[in-house]
């Protein structure tokens, strides 16, 4: 099943990544949602690639798979599914047969 996630908008790293957050004692003072540090001092000298920052969360195509079909109901145009659907109420969705590989590492 694949649709596009609903969109949150600019977030921050607690809700966007799900960090802790800061401790609220010992003289903290405005650190308490920050996400902390980012990298190292000056080897090698950048952003290590995949730390997580603040920005646009959500309204991404996203696919949950094996879910179960429980009903359809062809005269009303219905299919009942157990489970998560990913997106907003009335987004289209796309629902599809499962095709996996059986055995798990191909060689």
């Amino acid at each position: 099943m694949q649709g596009v996630s609903r969109g949150r908008g600019f977030t921050g790293v607690m809700r966007r990544h799900n960090f802790a957050g800061n401790v609220n004692s010992h003289g903290t003072h405005e650190y308490r949602r920050h996400g902390g540090s980012i990298g190292t001092n000056m080897t090698p000298g950048r952003t290590l690639p995949g730390v997580g920052m603040p920005g646009h969360h959500g309204n991404k195509v996203t696919s949950v798979l094996t879910q179960r079909v429980e009903k359809i109901i062809p005269e009303e145009n219905l299919i009942l599914i157990r489970g998560g659907i990913p997106g907003a109420r009335n987004g289209w969705v796309l629902v599809r047969g499962a095709v996996k590989r059986r055995g798990g590492k191909k060689k």
